[in-house]
């Protein structure tokens, strides 16, 4: 198992090299265990991997969701190479360790073990590990493109890091780009041209206080909705004809996107009756809705009697689930590592935990499909 994670560690899954080497590395233990795996790949280093074990059919199947992909390591220096995955202490570090290669690599072996158990299965078990969840969803969107083929699950794990709390909601996300549009001029004439940068203040101003209207969940609190980037301007001696913010919105279960874009270009609309000259645009960058799954679903109830756990959490970021609607199972989140190791230097997670992992995911599959 410790080799398992380190080899997918090492396999520097990030938005600049992609997930293939990781696919192809998943692909390789399952086939030494004879199970029957597919590597779809595409823009030459992009891939899913999907393992189908095979069952008697008489239940449904169980169906773990999990993701290659690992956001940069970043700039800051790290205690040990973050692709080296190095192990002391009873700790593996890495970029990834946690978020979600170790839960990812937790749910392979726990498959492997019933496998080498010979245990015979009711429900098949199928597992895809998917890219760009930390991105642009791209490999979730395309595995659920066609799922005909699969059999219909009890329900769906997804092992990302939450220390062993079964989740069963999280919020949405709305990306959104917002453009102001003037006109460059030397900056030695500044009334002669428009200054997008300036304009872009009404904008500030009015997100400053802004709040969708929405009532709050009971577990995810209120939406929200927060300015993160902002770029404009070409140099000190010209007046800017292009400013962009990003605005990250924070979405509860039935929320409506389009909705909410409406609401935001009624807003810049109003400012345009009150500044002639403003003119913007809007687009959406990203958009995953949000998940809530009931937890008094027999699925959930089961699966926290498996594992020992007496109540179900939220939790305010987002993941892959949405997606995974498409099956029609119900879903939850559950695996090892501390969250608030997630995208920081010196993830790490520790063995103790993978094991414990194991644990649970095989006491899950048994509990459901033998």
């Amino acid at each position: 198992m410790e080799n398992l994670l380190r080899q997918l560690i090492q396999a520097r899954s990030t938005i600049e090299t992609g997930e293939r080497e990781a696919a192809e590395v998943i692909a390789a233990h399952f086939q030494r265990f004879g199970v029957n795996c597919h590597i779809d790949h595409w823009d030459e280093n992009r891939a899913n991997v999907v393992a189908h074990v095979r069952s008697t059919g008489r239940c449904p199947a169980l169906v773990f969701v999990c993701h290659l992909d690992v956001v940069s390591p970043g700039e800051e220096a790290w205690t040990h190479g973050p692709f080296e995955a190095h192990q002391t202490n009873g700790k593996i570090y890495g970029r990834g360790a946690v978020d979600m290669k170790g839960g990812t690599t937790a749910a392979i072996a726990a498959i492997c073990r019933v496998i080498e158990s010979k245990t015979e299965l009711q429900g098949d078990i199928i597992l895809a590990a998917t890219a760009g969840e930390e991105t642009d969803s791209a490999g979730i969107k395309r595995f659920m493109r066609d799922t005909t083929a699969l059999p219909q699950p009890v329900g769906v794990v997804i092992p990302e890091p939450t220390d062993f709390a079964v989740v069963t909601a999280h919020r949405g996300l709305f990306w959104l780009d917002i453009t102001t549009k003037g006109k460059a001029v030397h900056s030695s004439m500044p009334q002669r041209g428009v200054n997008a940068i300036m304009s872009m203040s009404h904008i500030l101003e009015a997100l400053e206080h802004y709040e969708i209207p929405c009532e709050a969940h009971r577990l995810l609190g209120p939406c929200s909705v927060s300015v993160n980037t902002i770029a404009g301007g070409e140099g000190r001696n010209i007046v800017p004809d292009r400013c962009t913010i990003s605005v990250d919105i924070r979405t509860l279960p039935g929320q409506d996107h389009d909705a909410i874009r409406y609401n935001i270009e009624r807003l810049l609309t109003r400012i345009k009756t009150e500044v002639p000259q403003f003119e913007s645009e809007l687009s959406v960058y990203r958009a995953v809705e949000a998940m809530e799954t009931d937890p008094d679903a027999p699925f959930v109830q089961t699966f926290c009697d498996t594992v020992g756990v007496d109540m179900t959490n939220a939790i305010g970021y987002t993941t892959d689930a949405p997606y995974a609607a498409g099956l029609g199972a119900p879903m939850l989140i559950y695996g090892p590592g501390k969250p608030g190791l997630c995208h920081q230097v010196d993830e790490h997670i520790e063995l103790a935990d993978l094991e414990r992992a194991v644990e649970f995911y095989e006491a899950a599959i048994r509990r459901f499909l033998v």
